[in-house]
């Protein structure tokens, strides 16, 4: 690819020689011109490269650093790295729509949310969140779609899939350094041994499940044996998390994919094999399921099926504070104020959010919010998908019933690795039209 200065780029260098000179011009200003011309330089290489930069945006993420950040640095810098990572998605968002241009996507999710804040605020906000908190839970929640309003080309697309399968090895390969050095574990307790990479199990396990899809895509379109050697390691990643509901829809999805789809580049026979050697290690996992108790997953499948790891704590107060105002509810962010962060109950579980996207949304948007939005995802994803080839379809579609099934139980929606997720759905959307436009 020939670098060619344009005209937008010399407009930029030469702000950036301007910045620097009035640094030099006065030096007391030079902190603040230097740190401009270098935001400067990094928008500039943005508008060059975006392919690049959102996709190494979309590994940091599935990374989850906040939480290293947050184990390493204090608990105060966990949020400000929360609104950043969504704050430079915004940014490389309206990066793409200047680089490949604006699109109306009137069926993305993301419109639920300031139509939420609208109706919160008309209505009456919970007591003790603020216009600015509520403003602010949405622009959060919308971020994670924010591609979506962009005509990504098709080497965008690729590349976003590229990244998304690898970000559960990349996360966990660099945090082995970290273990190395005492700096931070591998694995934590947590009900039993979890591993955690640079992030939280269920953070990791969150990030698994668009990889191991984006694995499966890639299964069907090329047959590589590579994307089938990372779809098992992602899956193995998968169960050392424990996340109950992640394994469970992960196995759903990859079996009835495996043994209903047809596809001329991966056989039959590849297939049923692989099916058939999962089938056969269960025999021998259930043998040694006394010796694995430490592996949470088993620890809990053997003795704790029933254990909703403090959901059942949580799930009354946002029952209480959705039947106060079951119509609109009480704006957006009000599920971060239902719980009081230094009570009790946040103490014991250090959460304070609802581990269920339904009763989150029942009490911020209430009846309307919720039918609005689930209605919302549902005309997305039936008509994004439409276009895309047999597989990418289906696989796609058991992708988003999965995230159906899995908002009963966790944050699917405003955690960092939903930013992942319909970041690398965007990517499969944009497969399903003609590229208009290259790199």
């Amino acid at each position: 690819m020939r670098f060619v200065l344009q005209r937008p780029d010399i407009t930029v260098l030469a702000a950036a020689s301007a910045l620097l000179a009035c640094g030099m011009i006065s030096p007391p200003l030079f902190g603040v011109t230097l740190t401009a011309a270098v935001l400067t330089g990094i928008a500039f290489l943005a508008l060059r490269f975006p392919t690049w930069f959102c996709a190494a945006w979309l590994v940091v993420t599935g990374m989850s650093l906040e939480m290293t950040l947050h184990d390493l640095a204090g608990e105060e810098t966990y949020q400000p790295a929360i609104a950043m990572i969504k704050g430079i998605e915004i940014g490389l968002g309206l990066v793409c729509v200047i680089r490949f241009g604006p699109k109306l996507d009137i069926l993305c999710p993301a419109w639920a949310f300031p139509v939420m804040f609208g109706s919160g605020w008309v209505h009456g906000l919970y007591p003790g969140l603020t216009t600015a908190d509520s403003l602010r839970s949405a622009v959060g929640s919308a971020a994670p779609f924010v591609f979506c309003f962009s005509r990504v080309p098709r080497s965008w697309a690729d590349a976003m899939i590229r990244a998304t399968k690898w970000c559960p090895v990349l996360a966990v390969t660099a945090s082995i350094p970290l273990a190395l050095t005492g700096l931070r574990p591998l694995f934590v307790e947590s009900g039993g041994a979890r591993l955690a990479g640079l992030g939280h199990p269920a953070f990791l396990a969150g990030v698994c499940l668009p990889a191991i899809y984006a694995c499966l895509i890639q299964l069907y379109r090329e047959g590589r044996r590579s994307d089938l050697w990372l779809l098992i390691v992602n899956s193995l990643i998968l169960i050392l998390t424990g996340a109950r509901a992640p394994v469970a829809f992960a196995v759903a999805v990859t079996a009835l994919t495996l043994l209903t789809l047809r596809s001329t580049v991966f056989a039959v026979r590849d297939r049923v094999m692989l099916v058939l050697a999962v089938l056969a290690l269960l025999p021998l996992l259930a043998l040694l399921a006394g010796d694995l108790e430490e592996v949470r997953l088993f620890k809990v499948v053997m003795h704790e099926t029933g254990n909703l790891s403090g959901r059942n704590l949580l799930w009354p107060w946002f029952q209480d504070a959705a039947s106060g105002s079951p119509w609109f509810g009480w704006g957006m962010g009000a599920g971060n104020a239902v719980i009081p962060a230094n009570g009790p109950i946040a103490q014991i579980l250090h959460t304070w959010a609802a581990h269920n996207e339904y009763l989150r949304i029942e009490v911020e948007g209430g009846v309307f919010g919720g039918t609005l939005l689930i209605g919302l995802f549902a005309a997305w994803v039936i008509v994004h998908t439409r276009a895309l080839c047999p597989s990418d379809r289906r696989i796609m579609r058991l992708a988003f019933l999965a995230l159906a099934g899995h908002a009963f139980t966790d944050n699917v929606l405003i955690s960092t690795p939903a930013c992942v997720m319909f970041a690398f759905a965007t990517a499969v959307f944009a497969r399903g039209r003609p590229p208009w436009h290259s790199e």
